[in-house]
């Protein structure tokens, strides 16, 4: 399998913008997060979540490519337990359906992160602070992070976590690494 010194230049090989970097290194850590909840294998999960975007800056047009290539390009990089799970995180348009554990909580960690990331940005101290309750307040706001499903980050009851528990990993996760992700308010 790859390593994350690998994983993160080939991702970084395919030119993404910084956000999409940002984006890959939250659900990588989110994934982390669910991996060490679970007892999962915490390097696999991990990199499945770095890499689950790979191919986004040549399908962001073509959503029903979107994880086919990723696939392509991982072949023989990662095992077919993320090849698959890269490709079920996309199923609306993939028709891979998500059926394992690493396909479910690869599908609710990365949309997770744009409920997070958005939650952040307009709080006056970021990361600091963030609570479940506030992000069950603001999935309730339609018009907050519209683009965000809250149908996919509900899955996470499929895993046997519910809301709260999830936003309270998934922000544990991110926090750490808040100032490499664009997270944190500058003075």
């Amino acid at each position: 399998m790859i390593d994350r010194e690998s994983a993160f230049q080939l991702l970084d090989s395919q030119k993404p913008e910084p956000h999409l970097i940002h984006h890959a290194m939250q659900t990588e850590a989110v994934m982390t997060g669910l991996a060490k909840h679970f007892g999962e294998d915490e390097t696999l999960w991990s990199i499945t979540g770095l890499l689950h975007d790979l191919d986004f800056p040549t399908t962001k047009e073509a959503p029903e490519e979107h994880g086919k290539q990723s696939v392509e390009l991982l072949k023989g990089k990662l095992p077919e337990i993320a090849l698959n799970a890269i490709l079920a995180h996309n199923s609306e348009y993939t028709n891979h359906d998500p059926t394992t554990k690493l396909d479910i909580a690869l599908r609710c960690a990365e949309t997770v992160t744009g409920l997070i990331a958005t939650n952040a940005l307009v709080r006056p101290n970021g990361m600091e602070g963030m609570t479940p309750k506030s992000l069950k307040k603001k999935m309730k706001d339609k018009a907050f992070a519209a683009s965000v499903s809250r149908d996919r980050i509900r899955e996470c009851e499929k895993l046997d976590l519910d809301l709260g528990q999830f936003f309270q990993l998934a922000i544990e996760s991110i926090t750490p690494i808040a100032d490499s992700v664009g997270l944190v308010k500058r003075t």
